[in-house]
């Protein structure tokens, strides 16, 4: 299968509006939980109705049903891990971090399908963590916010990866409905336990119910059913790293959004071309070499 120019831009533009959820996470008060509660909440409900009016069948297998459930369940800790990150740091910090995911899916893939290890794979993985200790070299007061964000990376892998069997056999929609809708139901569990199922937790201001509902909408539902659907077309670990411009995007709009800050130092900008160059690099790779045994298969 060869990366479809059109999915691959696609997956970019996906790429820009998850950029733009870190400074939503940033801009909305509320603690990463119950942002996340609000956030899966709202998506699988707008999905949910998507799905009725389409008259799609929400019908699964057993072993399909208990793979959305651990993806649900990687999905909600990713996000949790992720906004909590950018608020004990910053955007900048959170999102360079995320950039670890490349290094993470080129040791977990070829275990997970079965699949030799490619060495172009292990080299871009590294050379994506080089750039990140360049972007934030000397920075070691972010170091908790650092850790956390690379929790996130893990989860998101493991997301992905999963994603990456289910995406032939099931529409993008109804996958994104279940784990989304399985994580918002974790989450609020996970709420109850600590007794924070109350009245706080609706008393949010207008503001930040603006920006959840851009959040829940436009950067997960719709982010969401695209992102699956181009997995169709370019493989788990091309995802992975393309969504390593995350940190170029979503820094450059931090910086502009919130100022000194988010200021950025010029090993940013090196860390940043190192970031582009691996992508670059990698799509040129995958779109020249063949498919053999299951490089590229997300089956």
């Amino acid at each position: 299968m060869r990366t479809n120019l059109k999915n691959y831009i696609h997956l970019h533009f996906i790429v820009f509006i998850w950029g733009f959820t870190a400074v939503l996470g940033k801009l909305i008060s509320i603690d990463a939980l119950p942002l996340v509660w609000y956030r899966m909440g709202i998506a699988s409900l707008l999905i949910g109705l998507f799905i009725y009016f389409k008259k799609y069948s929400l019908k699964v297998s057993k072993k399909t049903f208990f793979l959305l459930a651990i993806a649900g369940a990687a999905l909600a800790l990713h996000w949790v891990t992720f906004f909590w990150a950018i608020k004990i740091s910053n955007v900048s910090i959170a999102l360079a971090t995320m950039s670890t995911g490349a290094l993470f899916t080129a040791l977990i893939e070829p275990i997970w399908y079965k699949r030799k290890f490619i060495w172009y794979e292990l080299i871009f993985g590294l050379l994506v963590v080089a750039a990140l200790f360049l972007i934030f070299k000397g920075d070691t007061q972010y170091g908790m916010g650092m850790l956390i964000a690379m929790v996130a990376a893990l989860m998101g892998v493991v997301f992905t990866l999963i994603n990456g069997q289910l995406v032939a056999k099931e529409k993008a929609t109804i996958i994104s409905f279940y784990e989304l809708s399985i994580g918002a139901i974790l989450v609020t569990l996970f709420l109850a336990f600590q007794s924070k199922i109350d009245s706080s937790l609706l008393d949010i201001s207008y503001k930040d119910l603006l920006y959840i509902l851009i959040l829940a909408s436009i950067c997960t539902a719709y982010a969401f059913i695209g992102g699956v659907h181009v997995m169709k077309h370019i493989s788990p670990y091309t995802v992975i790293l393309t969504v390593n411009l995350e940190p170029v995007y979503g820094i450059l709009m931090a910086f502009f959004i919130f100022g000194e800050s988010e200021k950025m130092n010029p090993m940013f900008y090196l860390g940043a071309f190192v970031i582009l160059a691996t992508v670059i690099a990698n799509g040129i790779i995958k779109n020249k070499r063949p498919v053999k045994n299951k490089e590229l298969s997300v089956e």
